[in-house]
Parts: structure tokens; sequence; C-alpha cells
């Protein structure tokens, strides 16, 4: 009768290839923070790679349960800790194992943080900490980190450690309303809400929302507005989700939180590296936004933007793919090995120094990596919307009639059928459905009435585009306030070339190249939300996401313009209302949106061409 069970078990062996070290670090207010210390036995005088994060370093550190470092850290670690760098993951204040109140993205110390400590101090007190309590470390740090990790990478670079010596911010969220998580352009992103839930309960293990697998297509729509929503499943007790409630527009609370805003104003001392995914279905707007306030600064500064053919934080795991694309190799270890690590290794170990360009991007289309002296690299050249939803490098000469009946496209948005972002049913957690998302084949909507498609000619020649396209866009409602959402798209000849079983042809396929929505409300400035006068033309300008693409001889340009992706953001009900979130069933109401190409009013999207 001896009992069976056992207290613990130590799943380190004698044989592990690493050593693994948990700590609470102090910061200067006293709160220790969970920390994760990982190195291959035999290391010193190695530099340390520090991430922070709310996602839990126990298990950024536990993959598997394995005697070899590289098969319990991440497939991005495996070059860095084969190679005498010693890995850190520490828990961000207030989740997981740290100790502390949970504040998302903890803004600076400042008009909206009256405390002594930030994610800044954080990481200047857990670098200080790291260099003097680590003996096999060199006493060289750099930061790594994708996503909320970019975020705390930025943060790390104000008022950094004088042993902090270099920075890779992967899609770093930086200004969570113009366009990271939260909104873009002033629309709502609804995949926040179970976000928001997950990571804000229990210190970060409160799972997923409880709504069950159904179609989020018909779970949003039948809820109302996204507030109501959110009251109905009781997600209003949580606070954030009230602070982004209490600030549709673009209040202080943002503004005042932007980290591009703050590089825009100081002198970056760290070298940096900046990464961004050109499908980046989360944070496509922070690292650009980022290298652009540095370089406007001061153009001489060591900074770098490196973008890759991923969805999210897809530099970190393998890059054969995405959707339905497919790549000569696997870009993202090809990031790792040619960029990432000789960067790090020069300003962390003394290597050879890389000479990185201004920016490296993958070319979509030609399939290779190219070099830059800067970014933006193409020239700016508009393509017009034209009569007979057609596009032409060559402005309209068509002059508006008095009684406004020529020189527009009309479609009617009815509220109660938003267009879907994505075939539905729909399932926002889905992995297999969210990181694809941005590269579905369009032609599932293309044939919607409340879908304007306007098509180039065929292509003679390739047209390569490096930068950000910018929409310039012509419209008017005959509701007060309107969704624009506008997609660049290369769509593929329609032909059948030879392939075997289960290979995916593309014949004809409409491969979106950037996507993006702006609310009509803040047209006159994001601060100053506003009712639009009901069929009065506007102008409205935002940019689409910065990419590196080629369009192919037979392939044409197409753009697409809706007023909804739903159940990704929230609907417009097209009756202006102070908040969206506090929507009304009675003013959701049909609209007819007008677009216009005449001389005076041209519509169209200035592309950043590379002449050959």
């Amino acid at each position: 009768m001896t009992p069976d069970g056992v207290k613990s078990y130590d799943s380190i062996r004698p044989q592990a290839d690493f050593i693994k070290r948990v700590v609470m670090i102090p910061m200067r207010d006293g709160v220790k923070l969970y920390t994760v210390v990982v190195m291959k036995k035999g290391t010193k005088n190695a530099p340390i790679l520090l991430s922070r994060t709310p996602y839990d370093a126990k298990g950024s550190t536990s993959r598997t349960q394995s005697q070899k470092a590289t098969e319990i850290l991440s497939v991005l670690d495996e070059v860095f800790i084969e190679d005498n760098y010693i890995r850190v993951y520490q828990d961000v204040r207030g989740l997981h194992g740290s100790e502390d109140d949970f504040i998302m993205n903890r803004p600076l110390r400042g008009p909206l943080n009256s405390t002594t400590t930030d994610e800044s101090t954080d990481a200047y007190d857990t670098i200080d900490w790291l260099t003097k309590n680590t003996p096999e470390s060199s006493g060289k740090v750099g930061v790594i980190g994708s996503s909320y990790l970019g975020f705390t990478a930025l943060m790390a670079e104000i008022n950094p450690h004088p042993a902090l010596k270099a920075a890779v911010p992967q899609s770093p969220m930086v200004d969570g309303w113009m366009g990271d998580d939260w909104f873009h352009y002033g629309a709502f992103r609804n995949t926040n809400i179970a976000y928001t839930v997950g990571v804000t309960t229990g210190k970060g293990s409160g799972g997923s929302d409880p709504t069950g697998v159904g179609d989020d297509y018909t779970r949003y729509l039948e809820a109302g507005s996204t507030g109501d929503y959110i009251r109905h499943w009781g997600f209003d007790q949580y606070p954030f989700l009230q602070k982004i409630m209490q600030n549709a527009a673009y209040t202080p609370f943002w503004s005042q939180q932007a980290v591009d805003k703050w590089f825009a104003n100081h002198d970056l001392s760290v070298p940096t590296l900046l990464m961004v995914s050109q499908w980046d279905q989360e944070d496509s707007y922070g690292a650009p936004a980022v290298y652009k306030a540095i370089k406007s600064r001061n153009k001489d500064v060591k900074v770098s933007l490196l973008i890759g053919p991923w969805p999210h934080s897809g530099g970190n795991h393998y890059g054969f793919k995405l959707g339905d694309i497919a790549f000569k190799g696997d870009t993202a270890l090809e990031a790792r090995v040619n960029y990432i690590k000789p960067f790090l290794d020069h300003h962390l170990k003394g290597s050879a120094d890389p000479q990185l360009p201004a920016a490296m991007t993958y070319a979509t289309g030609a399939d290779k990596w190219q070099h830059s002296t800067q970014w933006p690299a193409g020239k700016p050249t508009k393509l017009y919307l034209r009569e007979g939803f057609g596009l032409s490098f060559e402005a309209p000469d068509v002059k508006l009639s008095a009684n406004q009946v020529q020189g527009h496209d009309d479609y009617v948005s009815d509220p109660s059928k938003p267009v879907p972002f994505i075939p539905r049913p729909i399932n926002m957690n889905d992995s297999s459905q969210w990181k694809p998302w941005l590269v579905r084949d369009q032609r599932f909507v293309s044939d919607r009435p409340d879908v304007l498609v306007y098509t180039g000619p065929v292509l003679d020649k390739p047209l390569h585009i490096m930068g950000q396209p910018l929409v310039e866009l012509f419209a008017a409602t005959s509701g007060s306030d309107a969704d624009w959402v506008v997609k660049l798209i290369d769509v593929y000849p329609n032909v059948s070339p030879e392939g075997g079983q289960g290979v995916m042809t593309m014949a004809g396929f409409e491969l979106p190249i950037g996507i993006e929505i702006y609310r009509g409300r803040y047209v006159r400035g994001f601060d100053k939300p506003q009712a639009l006068t009901p069929n009065k033309i506007e102008a409205y300008q935002f940019g689409l996401p910065h990419v590196n693409h080629v369009f192919l001889p037979g392939h044409r340009l197409m753009v697409q313009i809706q007023s909804s992706l739903f159940p990704l953001y929230d609907r417009n009900p097209q009756t202006y209302v102070e908040n969206i979130f506090n929507a009304k069933a009675s003013d959701y109401k049909k609209a007819t949106q007008s677009i216009y190409r005449t001389k005076a009013a041209a519509s169209n999207i200035v592309l950043p061409v590379v002449e050959n």
C-alpha cells in the first residue's frame, strides 16, 4: 500500500544541454517581475537577448518538454541559443508570474501615468539587474520581440540603460487608434474584445470569450452595436474595454501614448532594426510610423526597416507560404539569418558590420529580397478611377454635371447586410482564418452590388511599387456618416497552368496587396468627429499598408471600394451618433454611396512606382 503520488518532478534532467533559471527581478518601486533565463551549458561572455512579454514567460521557454534548448524555445531563438546567446523572457508587470497590476500598453510616465514606473523603467531595471547578476553575461544586451513584445522593445529604447546596445522591434504596437490593434482610422476592430478578455482575466490566464463556435458574422449582427455585444456578454466589466468605448475618437488617451510621437521629438541612441509584415493583420502601422518619425528627426541615425511577406509576427516562424501564396524558400529564416542575427552579432558581439541598408524588403511577385537606400523607394504616381469601372494613370477629363448625375459610381450600403471580410462562416478565433485573411481571394465579394470594382488593362510589362500606397478618395453619402474601405488588388491571369492534385493554380486569383478602412466622421480631424453633410463630396486621404510588390506582365490592377468589413470592424450605422458603441437599432440605415471620378474630384491611389 505504498502511496503512488509524487509531489514534484524536475523535467530538466542532468543530460539537458541547457541551464534554466527562474528569478524574480526587483524594480525600483519594489515590485518583482517573473523572469526566465535560458542558455546552453558552457555559455560564457555572452550577450543577453531580452523579450518582455504579456504572453507568459514560463510558456515561452517551455515549448516542449525536452532536454534541448532549441526545443524548449521558439524557432526564432534557435540561431541565437546555438551561438552563445543568453535568452531571457520576462512577464510584464501585473501578468502571469509578475507582481502588481496590469495596465494595457502602460503609458510612459507623464500625463497618463502619474506613477514612478513604466515599461521603459522596468526594462532599465531589468537590464541593470541581469548584467550584474548573470555571471555568464558579457554585459551587453539586446531587445527583440513582436506585437506587444515589439511595443516593450521600443519602450526599452526610451531613456535606455547604457548596456542596451541593439533593438529589433517587430510589428510593434505603436498607435492603437490610428492603425494598430484597436482601431484603424477610427473603425473599431471587434477581434480585440476576445483578446482583452483573455489577456486581462486572471493575470493573463483567462482564455477566450465564452461565446461558442458559431458564425461570428451572425453573432455580431444579431447583437446590434459593438457596445451592445460587449454589454450582452458582461464584458463591460473589463476596464480596458471601457477605456476603448469612452475614447471612440482620437482623444488624448490615444495621442499621448502613441510611441511614434515620442520618437519624433527625441533622439534615438540605440541601433534599431524595425520589422513589419507586408500582410500584417494586427499591427501594420507601427514600425513604418516609427521609422518615419526617427528619419524625419535625423536622416543619418542608425535605423533600418525590414518588411517580409508574412502575416503578423510571421518573421518569427516559418516563411514558406501564406495562405495560397507560396515563396521560393523560408523567407522568415532568411530574414533571421541574413539580417537580424548579423545586426545583433555586430552590436552585441563585435562581429563585422553587416552594413544594413535603409530598407530590406521582400518583393512579392518577383519573389526575392531587395535592398533600398531610402524608404519609400518609389516615385508617387497616381492611378485614377475611370469611367466604365476602369483604371488609368491618365487623369479623367469628365466635368461634374449640374445635377451630379455624371462623373460618379454609386452603390447602396445596407448595415443589415454588411460585406464580410472573409467567406462565411467566420470564426475570428480560428488562426487558419485569421492569419491569412489579408491574402484571401477577393472574388468572394467582387460580384456583390455593394462593392465597386475597377479594373485596369492587362499589363505588358512589370509594374513595381515600393512604399505606402496613398488613397485619395472623393466620395459622398446620402447618410450622415460612412465608412470607406479601399482594396488594391493584383489580378492573376485567368489561365490554368499544369498542376498536380491539390495544387492551387491561382487562375484568376484576386490577391489583395493592401486593404484599409477609414471612418468618414473624422474627415475634419481624428479628434473632431462630426456628421457628414448628405450628398456633399468630401476628400478622404489615408494610407494602405507599406509594400514591395511587382505586378507581373499578364496581370491586372484592381481597386475595390465598399463600406464595411464585417465583423472584423464594427458596423457604421450611417446615421451620425455621438458614440457608435451606443448606436441604437433605429440608427442603422441604408445609404447611397457615390465615388467620384471627375476632373475636379479625381479619386485615385498614389502608387510608389519604381522606374526601371
